[in-house]
């Protein structure tokens, strides 16, 4: 039961923190992959689909940067909607772990 409970906050903050990634600078999906599995232990094959609808929802936009070791790499940035996206899911998410917290702290 814990497991699931654990796989399905990642899922809701999955959005919010490749929006928090992207915030302090443009990066590449392998790049944001791996700080993911790192920080909340997501797997990789989670974020290309992710990103996918962040595009498509206007979020992030993409650009290549060639590399020296192999194919140009896709980028992605932060749109201003991305920007406006992260600022409100951050105040959000803010109240709701601040409201969490306090239920939980209340809790024998």
């Amino acid at each position: 039961m814990a497991e699931a409970v654990e796989v399905q906050l990642k899922k809701g903050v999955l959005e919010l923190c490749v929006l928090a990634l992207l915030s302090r600078g443009d990066n590449y999906a392998y790049e944001i992959a791996s700080r993911l599995a790192e920080g909340i232990d997501m797997g990789e094959g989670t974020i290309y689909p992710l990103m996918r609808r962040m595009q498509a929802d206007g979020l992030v936009d993409t650009y290549l940067v060639e590399s020296s070791s192999g194919p140009p790499r896709k980028y992605y940035r932060l749109t201003e909607a991305g920007k406006t996206s992260f600022a409100g899911q951050k105040l959000a998410w803010g109240s709701f772990s601040r409201a969490v917290n306090a239920i939980l702290g209340e809790a024998q």
